[in-house]
C-alpha cells in the first residue's frame, strides 16, 4: 500500500513542471485567433504564434507612394524582432488597383525590392463588404477602417488593439516607435 502511494506521489511530482508549464502558456487572444496563407508558399500559418508579441499589422501595396514604407517597416522589424515586435502584411488590391499582381508576383517584389523578412500573408481584402477575419475584426475594435495602402494597427502582448496609423504615419516616425518602445517594455 505504502509502496503505491510513493509511486503516486512520484508520478505527481514528475508532472509539476510540465503543468505549470501549460498554466504559464498564454492563451491566444480572439484577435490572433486565425489562420492566413504566407505570401511566399501559401502555406497557413496561425497567427496564434504572435501571442505574447507586440504586433504591427499592416496593409500593404507594390505601385502605392506609400510603398517605401516596406522599408521602414522591414528597420523597425529588425530593429525590435528580437525584442518581441513583429510587423505582419497584407497585401491588398482595396485601394486604387494598386496591388493588382499574384501572390507569387508580390512575394518576388517584397524580397527583390525591399528585402522584406517579415511576415507576409497571402493577398486579401482588408476593407469594404469583406475584409479578412483579422481586418474585420480590428474594425470592429478600434472603430477605424483602413483609408489607404500601409493603415496600421498596433496590438500588445495581451493581444489587444491600442492604437492605429494612417498610410501618412511612418512606421520609423517617433510616434510608432515611442508606442512600440513602451509596449515592448511591458509585462504580460
Amino acid at each position: 500500500m505504502i509502496h503505491h502511494l510513493v509511486r503516486y506521489v512520484l508520478a505527481a511530482l514528475l508532472l509539476v513542471p510540465f503543468i505549470e508549464f501549460a498554466q504559464a502558456a498564454p492563451s491566444c487572444s480572439p484577435l490572433l485567433s486565425h489562420t492566413f496563407p504566407r505570401l511566399q508558399d501559401e502555406a497557413p500559418q496561425n497567427l496564434c504564434q504572435y501571442q505574447g508579441k507586440v504586433v504591427l499589422v499592416v496593409n500593404t501595396a507594390s505601385f502605392c507612394g506609400f510603398t517605401s514604407q516596406y522599408e521602414d517597416l522591414e528597420k523597425l522589424y529588425a530593429k525590435y524582432k528580437d525584442r518581441g515586435l513583429v510587423v505582419l502584411g497584407f497585401p491588398s488590391n482595396d485601394f486604387g488597383q494598386q496591388e493588382p499582381g499574384s501572390n507569387k508576383d508580390i512575394a518576388a517584389f517584397c524580397k527583390n525590392t525591399y528585402d522584406v523578412k517579415f511576415p507576409m500573408f497571402a493577398k486579401s481584402s482588408v476593407s469594404g463588404n469583406n475584409p479578412n477575419p483579422l481586418f474585420k475584426m480590428l474594425i470592429a475594435k478600434t472603430g477605424t477602417t483602413p483609408k489607404w495602402n500601409f493603415y496600421k494597427y498596433l496590438i500588445d502582448r495581451n493581444g489587444n488593439v491600442v492604437d492605429s496609423y494612417g498610410s501618412m504615419t511612418n512606421p520609423s516616425s517617433s510616434t510608432v516607435t515611442a508606442k512600440v518602445e513602451k509596449l515592448l517594455g511591458e509585462k504580460i
